[in-house]
């Protein structure tokens, strides 16, 4: 495995995963991923937002588990920025891995949502443009600065119904009950790690990671307490650690969450890799694709 990754995640890996797994994870670690994107359909249609990228000589491929999604081979992200179909808002840069939550949350017309670390706003309006912008959408960000991003992509994508708070999830008043939640949880980041050309490994620690799992355990509560009977919650995370993944999840199964499982479709089409509860979904780290964990979780 390659000596740069944290020695920490590196044992983690391994002892998870086992050896030869942990050597496939570690080759999906690398330093550049493809430019990946999505269609603003509340702006465009993917006809448009083709032919822009044609008219300027960047090859787009579409994705097999998303008709929405472009994956551009060639191009990097300031030859997009720098088209009028980005500057408009009919297309979002986003990774591939970022865009599986919102395709399995509940998200039929009036549904109330709450995304509770929602910067800088991928999920929250591909959310909205999935839902054709009928859905009520709360949308939670702790940083001023963040937040206030948050608010711009939410303008800029067209998306009206929406609520942007400068505050943390956490501390959400509990008169506030929704359908749906969106859990994007703070992480590890331990499914992203680039190596080579330069860019340092992510910092690695049992401790980090023991503080991070603390925050994560405390937004899930929040989380359950916030959802209606009957909701659903998405937790994701883009870490491939089972102490901030399953382990997690199975802290509301014992509060009796029902887990459902991913659509075999979306799960057959994605680099898998084993998860301790059946029905989460775990991304492999790949040259193309983020580690990335999700779950789905109903509530009685």
């Amino acid at each position: 495995m390659d000596q740069l990754i944290p020695a920490f995640l590196r044992e983690a890996l391994t002892a998870q995963y086992g050896g030869p797994l942990a050597e496939e994870i570690a080759s999906g670690f690398t330093p550049r991923k493809p430019v990946t994107l999505r269609v603003n359909t509340l702006k465009a249609d993917a006809r448009e937002v083709d032919a822009a990228l044609a008219a300027a000589g960047i090859e787009a491929q579409p994705v097999d588990w998303y008709a929405d999604a472009r994956l551009l081979p060639e191009a990097d992200e300031p030859q997009v920025q720098a088209l009028s179909v980005y500057t408009e808002g009919k297309l979002y840069l986003q990774g591939l891995s970022a865009m599986l939550p919102p395709l399995l949350m509940p998200l039929a017309p009036g549904t109330s949502v709450l995304d509770m670390c929602a910067a800088p706003g991928g999920k929250s309006t591909q959310m909205a443009a999935l839902a054709g912008g009928q859905i009520d959408l709360t949308l939670c960000e702790r940083d001023a600065a963040r937040a206030e991003r948050l608010r711009h992509n939410v303008q800029l994508q067209g998306v009206r119904r929406a609520v942007v708070m400068n505050t943390d999830a956490a501390q959400l008043d509990p008169a506030f009950r929704f359908d749906a939640i969106l859990l994007d949880a703070p992480c590890t980041g331990s499914g992203t790690l680039r190596l080579g050309e330069g860019i340092p490994p992510r910092r690695m620690e049992k401790s980090w990671v023991d503080k991070t799992v603390r925050t994560q355990r405390k937004l899930l509560q929040k989380a359950w307490a916030l959802l209606k009977p009957g909701g659903t919650l998405v937790y994701a995370t883009c870490s491939i650690l089972r102490q901030e993944n399953e382990d997690a999840v199975q802290t509301l199964l014992e509060r009796g969450a029902k887990l459902t499982t991913a659509p075999d479709a979306l799960a057959d089409a994605l680099p898998s890799l084993p998860a301790a509860l059946p029905g989460c979904l775990c991304v492999r780290p790949t040259p193309v694709y983020e580690g990335f964990f999700v779950s789905v979780l109903k509530k009685p």
